[in-house]
């Protein structure tokens, strides 16, 4: 069951440093999703985008999705989940360490699971760094474990 930790003010944000803040719903990685994906980066290897060849030749029984999709969807789960009302944009400040450690097969659910491993104050603004694991549904191992970083600058503050 998906769930969002109240991060409705800083001081309640600043109590969940450490702590898991949000799981998600599931995702659908069909065919669809990644043939759009393929379009709009133009990686249309095989393993992702050929059902016939990736049905008899992918170690995976079929098409796959991309790594960069699947990572992709943290901007819709920040976008979606994670409300911070005293705040008035959030920009998506890079990435410390990416794994791709299990492919996710076309047709597959994920989620994402975040903990909020570290809140630093700024001026203006603050830096919120997230340690993300996408879980695929009925896998024991995730499609994918992330550390994210993003700033969310305070309302009125100019952003430089």
């Amino acid at each position: 069951m998906p769930f969002s930790a109240d991060l409705s003010t800083l001081d309640k944000l600043r109590a969940h440093e450490g702590k898991e803040i949000l799981l998600t719903d599931w995702v659908l990685m069909d065919q669809k999703r990644i043939d759009l994906f393929a379009q709009a980066t133009d990686d249309f290897q095989w393993i992702h985008v050929d059902t016939e060849r990736a049905t008899k030749s992918s170690p995976y029984g079929g098409t796959i999705a991309h790594g960069f999709l699947t990572l992709s969807l943290l901007g819709n789960f920040y976008e979606q989940y994670l409300n911070f009302p005293f705040t008035d944009v959030g920009l998506n400040y890079g990435l410390n360490k990416v794994r791709f450690t299990h492919p996710v097969r076309s047709g597959s659910k994920v989620r994402g699971r975040f903990v909020l491993a570290k809140l630093e104050d700024m001026l203006g603004a603050i830096q919120l760094t997230f340690q993300v694991v996408i879980e695929i549904e009925g896998q024991d191992r995730p499609a994918c474990v992330a550390e994210s970083v993003v700033r969310r600058y305070f309302q009125g503050e100019k952003k430089s």
